[in-house]
């Protein structure tokens, strides 16, 4: 059975890159486009999409969520897959660690069954042959019958000859095979092709083989009716999506042979790759990787840099705007809007340039080199296991230990996880129990003594904990599965590691700096308004419940708008004599507890939605409190 690739007007990109994970694949796009990536979510989802232009072609393209197959398990690749059955695209790159090409080369079948122009890239035969893998390249495109191109991406090496095939496959209908299955196999997905609509053209083998796997996507997409799916499935006795996937497998071993060869080496470099990926020393190295991110980004970002931008604003912005307000502007609150101490550019720029932004930085710049080093994925897989009793992957590790840099930021960052499921329980642990570096350290500073803050950090962690295995039990939606591939350890290049950091601050200046604007203008609103006065006046009474005074309530309201400023009065209070010891550590609870400041609740809004927001909001309000009564409590039976 032969197939034709259509020729109208693609209906979203010209080329497609598609691949697994950690395979190289934003590396290819660079070197293809010039630039790192336009990024964007795919609609409906929290996936981004990275999109461009190739150099001298008139040809767009997009970098796709990595996936492993059709067969769609996370939210990535189920993004992955919409795309590709709905394109038009004239290419599509299939992007394959070339170590791995046994595990690779089923998906590459499955573009094949789709009937797209495919070609196959070979990246890091470099890698391969260290390992002593040779891969008979001009074999393999003949028994595929689609191009076959060798790359070392990180290098530049074959992106010529790519851009070349890119090029010609762009302008012509190849003629394509299907690889066959089984014969009983064959028959379902014959039996499953007649019953699907007849406007499918060339995509009908490969919706059949969805079908047959049972992908609700598909089956409601084309208004299937279930039962008649059933009653060709039955005949199998088991699963028939494993089965699917066992038969591309064997396919792929079938077409490997003779096409690699394999030379037994041994070198320093794969003893120490081995060497990480052991426990006894994986453990250690990854405690040792989180330690310096967080150095990294809470005290080089955080705290220094931030420092220096917040002074350098101070002195060349906000105090000469706020003098010439002073002479020029004869309205208090027009003066207000601009200026003063919670104005657009006095507090919304300020917040979203000298603080966030060295932080965002920092953390982009660490975060590519961890990403291309392939440190990253061995720390996720070293903390899967623990972190799956909270619902979560070990990738999770990397927004929550940001979290103690800035919330706000850490946000943005749970798009590192896969399924909405583990961003909407990691937002949630960020926005109720986890402090930015702002608070963390004005709350040691504040502790009247060590035993003050072993109770401060006791309770807050077990509050975190407790979240974590109730989100994990009771949160609707799949369980994350986490799998990847392991990438060996290499050398970060550094232009990759520039590019993807400059295109991620792209999208922090596009996406994220308006928000502080936004908000600066609520404060403003607030203020003349005086919402402020009656939240303030709510507040005042679960603090006086907490035997705090009064004048928490605008601790409390202040830390809303910007945690550093709640711990800030927080601290005021406290070295004024206000507070004895045990308001003190109750109120250090409360306020950590509270909610996330307004920036991280508008990231929350944007990234997971209002409703799940507010849902975040109000119940650690309830927590807080809730807390700080029985902390209260328990001061109250203890001796004096």
């Amino acid at each position: 059975m032969d197939c034709h690739s259509p020729r109208e007007v693609p209906e979203y990109f010209d080329v497609l890159l598609v691949g697994n994970p950690n395979v190289g694949k934003s590396v290819i796009f660079h070197k293809l486009t010039g630039r790192y990536a336009t990024v964007s979510n795919y609609p409906g989802t929290t996936v981004d999409i990275s999109a461009g232009k190739i150099k001298n072609m008139n040809l767009s393209v997009a970098d796709l969520p990595g996936m492993y197959s059709f067969f769609s398990i996370t939210e990535e690749e189920r993004v992955a897959k919409e795309i590709l059955l709905n394109s038009k695209a004239r290419v599509v790159v299939n992007v394959i660690d070339a170590k791995n090409i046994d595990r690779a080369l089923p998906l590459t079948i499955q573009l094949i069954d789709a009937c797209f122009n495919v070609i196959l890239v070979l990246n890091a035969v470099d890698e391969a042959e260290k390992i002593g893998m040779r891969i008979n390249s001009k074999e393999l495109e003949r028994k595929l019958g689609i191009p076959v191109v060798e790359t070392i991406a990180i290098k530049g090496k074959g992106i010529k000859e790519l851009l070349k095939r890119i090029d010609e496959l762009s302008k012509e209908n190849r003629e394509k095979r299907f690889f066959r299955f089984s014969e009983d196999m064959e028959k379902a997905i014959e039996e499953v092709g007649e019953l699907l609509p007849g406007d499918l053209m060339d995509r009908r083998r490969i919706f059949s083989i969805l079908a047959l796997a049972n992908d609700m996507d598909v089956i409601k997409r084309l208004k299937l009716d279930e039962k008649d799916i059933e009653r060709i499935r039955k005949r199998f006795g088991r699963s028939l999506a494993f089965t699917l996937a066992m038969e591309y497998q064997r396919t792929a071993e079938i077409l490997l042979e003779s096409v690699i060869e394999y030379e037994k080496r041994t070198s320093r470099h794969m003893r120490f790759d081995e060497i990480t990926l052991n426990p006894l020393f994986a453990i250690p190295m990854s405690i040792a990787i989180l330690y310096l991110l967080y150095l990294f980004t809470g005290v080089i970002g955080a705290q220094i840099l931030v420092d220096v931008m917040e002074r350098l604003f101070e002195m060349r912005i906000n105090d000469p705007l706020n003098a010439w307000l002073s002479e020029n502007i004869k309205s208090y609150w027009l003066r207000e809007l601009v200026g003063g101490e919670y104005g657009v550019i006095t507090l919304g720029l300020r917040y979203a340039i000298s603080i966030v932004l060295p932080i965002v930085s920092m953390f982009f710049l660490s975060f590519s080199l961890l990403e291309d080093s392939g440190l990253l994925p061995r720390m996720a897989m070293l903390l899967d296991r623990l972190f799956k009793k909270a619902g979560l992957s070990g990738r999770a590790v990397i927004p929550l230990i940001l979290g103690l840099g800035c919330g706000t930021m850490a946000v943005i960052v749970t798009r590192v996880l896969e399924s909405r499921r583990e961003k909407m329980i990691a937002t949630l642990m960020l926005a109720v129990a986890i402090p930015c570096s702002a608070q963390l350290g004005i709350m040691i500073g504040i502790a009247p003594d060590l035993l003050a803050l072993y109770v401060w950090g006791a309770f807050v962690f077990s509050i975190l904990t407790a979240i974590g295995l109730l989100a994990g039990k009771y949160m609707p939606g799949e369980k994350p599965v986490f799998y990847m591939e392991i990438p060996p350890l290499r050398l970060p290049s550094f232009s990759n590691v520039l590019m993807k950091t400059i295109s991620r601050l792209e999208w922090y200046f596009k996406e994220v700096i308006p928000i502080f604007v936004i908000i600066s203008l609520a404060i403003w609103v607030g203020r003349i308004t005086e919402m402020f006065s009656f939240i303030t006046t709510i507040l005042s009474y679960p603090a006086s419940l907490l035997s705090l005074p009064e004048k928490m309530s605008e601790v409390f309201l202040y830390g809303f708008f910007r945690r550093d400023y709640g711990t800030a009065g927080l601290y005021d209070l406290v070295s004024k004599g206000v507070l004895d010891y045990k308001q003190t550590v109750v109120s250090m609870v409360v306020l950590t507890l509270f909610v996330p400041c307004i920036a991280q609740l508008s990231m929350m809004i944007k990234e997971r939605g209002l409703a799940f927001a507010l849902a975040t909001f109000i119940t650690s309000i309830l927590i807080a409190f809730s807390s700080g009564f029985l902390l209260n409590a328990i001061f109250e039976v203890l001796p004096k």
